[in-house]
């Protein structure tokens, strides 16, 4: 919205300088105002296109103010010539153009003065101890003293290291102004007790084994980096199973980035890291749940009375889930069952005669209409229209130490419906299965494959033979 605002008031701007004052001489134009604006139905959806693919909307945190100046000017050039061009097919070369140098002056000027002014809104929060990521080092030799010596120079990046792992060092030995606070087996123990939201790996691929860390961060929801140069030691998992007569590969996909002269390898791609694609996704479920909520009220309503009338306790049945980044939220559905003891609740599955359910709820539940109130959650912003479904924390506790990389589906927001539902990977299936189709989705996702799943469900319908 920012960059929409700072285009339409550049072209505002040359607009006023060029015919409302006399710098350029007298404006002798035979249109107005308003047929000057016209080319802005083209000019601000090219030029988010163009943003967006000169990576000015990927996070900030690792990018240096230089090489955004420079994508900032060539996406502009760019724009520039593609609207010239346009102007020029449809015979519009009356335009003037004082006021498009006038445009293109004003858009990137504004631009980088825009980010640079989040830039240093940023710094000055992070000096302030927000927006801050709790980093823990594995290895505290050459690679790993520089890269923290890096972090210091570079606050920007808004990384505070909590300390080194190292099993060659003695603890409590100071690198750089953190200390070596463990050996490389204490990882565990400490993700546990620290509040850690990267791990970078700055170690020897000859002396240690680099996939056992990986795989102890990723059993714990950790993203771990790697500060390389490596190729041959991601995680890769390759599953059997066949989507439409296609192999379901799940590879990591590592993402190479930079801070400083210094190269990252983020372990696992995940397209939602990216500003733009999230803000897409938001913008979608927020005005798709709004709809739902509006369209849905008389079902609602409905089913509201019927659950109050059926049984007595509460109409809305609430209890907590684990979502994005391992956040606890409340879920919301229509009870479907009998008011319970919680702690019977929260530890029980629901099986196929299940006495607990009343038997409007049994009707709710077979049709997904006890589904409904979650369209609040998506509407809050504590779950989106598609993803991994969220569980309950006793669950998650109980499958992160049974299935390996189960946490990864926490990078995303969880979904009302998702990749391994429209698959029929739903209600009483294998867990297993449900986590291979999840880091499928988790870092292949686009807009695209949304849109696809979100139609899947409507073909699929809402009723569910595993849902009891």
């Amino acid at each position: 919205m920012i960059d929409l605002t700072i285009i339409t008031l550049a072209l505002t701007l040359a607009w006023i300088i060029r015919f409302e004052t006399t710098l350029f001489g007298i404006g002798h134009g035979n249109w107005g105002f308003i047929h000057y604006m016209e080319p802005l139905i083209i000019i601000l959806p090219l030029y988010l296109i163009l943003y967006y693919s000169f990576g000015l909307y990927q996070p900030q945190r690792t990018r240096s103010i230089k090489s955004e100046v420079t994508n900032i000017i060539k996406a502009n050039s760019v724009g520039l010539l593609v609207l010239i061009s346009i102007l020029f097919i449809l015979h519009l070369t009356d335009y003037s153009r004082y006021m498009l140098a006038l445009f293109i002056t004003f858009s990137i000027t504004f631009a980088i003065t825009e980010r640079l002014t989040i830039k240093q809104s940023l710094r000055l929060m992070r000096t302030m101890g927000y927006n801050i990521k709790h980093i823990l080092i594995i290895g505290a030799g050459p690679l790993g003293k520089k890269f923290a010596k890096r972090i210091e120079e570079n606050p920007y990046v808004g990384y505070k290291i909590i300390g080194f792992l190292d099993d060659q060092i003695e603890i409590n030995q100071k690198i750089a102004d953190s200390k070596v606070i463990g050996k490389i087996n204490d990882l565990e123990d400490l993700i546990l007790k620290n509040p850690i939201d990267n791990i970078f790996i700055a170690l020897s691929a000859q002396q240690h084994n680099i996939l056992d860390i990986i795989d102890t961060c990723e059993k714990h929801g950790v993203k771990a980096k790697i500060i390389p140069d490596f190729s041959t030691y991601f995680p890769s998992k390759n599953y059997e199973d066949l989507i439409n007569n296609i192999a379901l590969i799940l590879p990591s996909q590592p993402y190479l980035n930079m801070i400083d002269d210094i190269p990252i390898v983020d372990v696992r791609y995940v397209p939602l890291d990216n500003t733009f694609k999230k803000t897409q996704k938001r913008i979608f479920d927020f005005t798709l749940a709004t709809l739902a909520i509006i369209f849905l009220s008389p079902i609602m309503i409905f089913t509201a009375i019927m659950v109050k009338i059926t049984s007595p306790g509460p109409i809305i049945f609430k209890q907590e889930r684990l979502g994005y980044n391992k956040q606890k939220f409340m879920m919301y559905k229509f009870r479907s069952m009998k008011v319970l003891d919680k702690e019977i609740e929260d530890t029980q599955w629901t099986n196929k005669n299940d006495p607990r359910r009343t038997k409007f709820g049994s009707f709710i539940r077979k049709t997904s209409i006890d589904e409904f109130p979650q369209f609040f959650n998506v509407f809050k912003g504590e779950m989106s229209l598609i993803g991994p479904r969220p569980e309950r924390p006793i669950f998650v506790e109980k499958f992160r130490k049974e299935i390996p990389q189960y946490m990864i589906k926490h990078y995303v927001r969880p979904g009302m419906s998702g990749w391994a539902q429209v698959n029929g990977w739903r209600g009483n299936t294998s867990i297993k299965k449900r986590v291979e189709y999840d880091i499928y989705y988790v870092e292949n996702w686009t807009m695209y494959l949304d849109i696809k799943i979100f139609i899947m469900t409507f073909i699929n319908g809402f009723t569910n033979k595993n849902a009891y």
